[in-house]
């Protein structure tokens, strides 16, 4: 790997010395972490099998996902304890300690608890005294973490600010569905799996994040979700588990998305991008990506038939992923789907 990518001296880092708000801002440090359980899509099915008595046919599961395998956290791992590790190898990897951190977004679709937000247990973990507070929009959460981020310290805010991510949807899973109906309502819920991940963002010299664009139609927002912990549901296990209707979300995304997925296919095939890192649900959905954006297989970083959905870390397991091969100069566009619903791209060239 790249030195430069790891943040140690003489990396293309921006001087110290300059005054003002920076010019640009870029990854330097990446890291991620996974439980070490590991459910197979075989066992999960067998599960459902023997607690719902349901006549689910072999292999149900794994052909309509393409997910073999997920990893689950165990009963004392929670959202922060991913993230926390994931953030330690962040730093690491950019040569920081935690007291050099200005601020700390803990970005994810999972949480510790309602309140208070899950970053201040991240930072209890850590030691820092940086500014802390959660960003939470589904599976772009991450994605947006990276953006207010940026804009922060592109600001004159701070100057290094730590993105996090812990996610454990697998405890939105329906385990044990009454009936047929319990069962397709919660069967997106089933293509879940658990992951931490995280990035350091500090100013740099070149390259950086050169590119940011979202759009967001809000109307579609019942489609899916946890409904529980808020005003609307405060109590009742009931409302814990995820549904929704996921061949419904995924035609949503194809409809409202047309202009950044055209935006993609230009990046990605005009510019030669080193990878193409997009949110992973099912490798049918991943697959319908490709054919629609145009984006060749091998740019693709797979991870989803190993992992699973792992929610809003998906793209950071996929950086620390390529993270390695990666050279000065390369570029790799970022792409995020959410519920509620978004769809957001990021382009980020290594300095």
């Amino acid at each position: 790997m790249d030195q430069r990518v790891r943040g140690i001296p003489g990396d293309g880092r921006a001087p110290d010395a300059p005054a003002g708000p920076p010019a640009r801002i870029g990854i330097t440090g990446i890291g991620s972490a996974l439980p070490d359980h590991v459910l197979t899509t075989a066992e999960l099915q067998a599960e459902l099998t023997a607690t719902s008595g349901l006549p689910l046919p072999d292999g149900l599961l794994e052909r309509a996902t393409g997910i073999r395998t997920r990893r689950v956290a165990a009963d004392d791992e929670y959202a922060s304890t991913l993230a926390v590790r994931a953030a330690r190898r962040a730093l690491d990897a950019a040569g920081l300690d935690p007291a050099d951190i200005d601020l700390l977004l803990f970005a994810s679709a999972s949480r510790d608890m309602a309140e208070p937000a899950t970053a201040h247990v991240v930072q209890a973990e850590l030691g820092t005294r940086a500014h802390a507070l959660d960003v939470t929009n589904a599976c772009n959460s991450f994605l947006n973490g990276i953006d207010l981020a940026r804009a922060f310290l592109m600001a004159g805010r701070g100057r290094r600010a730590l993105v996090v991510v812990g996610e454990t949807p697998t405890r939105a899973m329906r385990r044990r569905p009454r009936d047929l109906a319990e069962f397709r309502a919660g069967f997106a819920g089933y293509t879940f799996g658990d992951a931490g991940a995280a990035v350091v963002l500090e100013p740099v010299a070149r390259g950086g994040l050169l590119d940011l664009a979202t759009e967001t139609r809000s109307e579609h927002w019942r489609l899916g979700g946890i409904p529980g912990g808020g005003s609307r549901f405060p109590r009742g296990d009931e409302h814990t588990w995820f549904t929704g209707d996921g061949q419904l979300l995924r035609e949503t995304f194809e409809k409202i998305g047309p202009a950044l997925l055209d935006r993609a296919r230009y990046h990605a095939v005009g510019e030669h991008f080193a990878h193409v890192l997009v949110h992973q649900v099912t490798v049918p959905y991943l697959r319908r990506f490709a054919e629609i954006t145009g984006i060749p297989d091998d740019r693709l970083v797979v991870t989803v038939p190993e992992l699973g959905n792992v929610a809003a870390a998906t793209i950071g397991v996929q950086l620390d992923r390529v993270r390695g091969s990666l050279q000065t100069g390369d570029r790799l566009l970022l792409v995020g789907l959410g519920g509620g619903v978004s769809i957001m791209t990021a382009v980020w060239e290594v300095s």
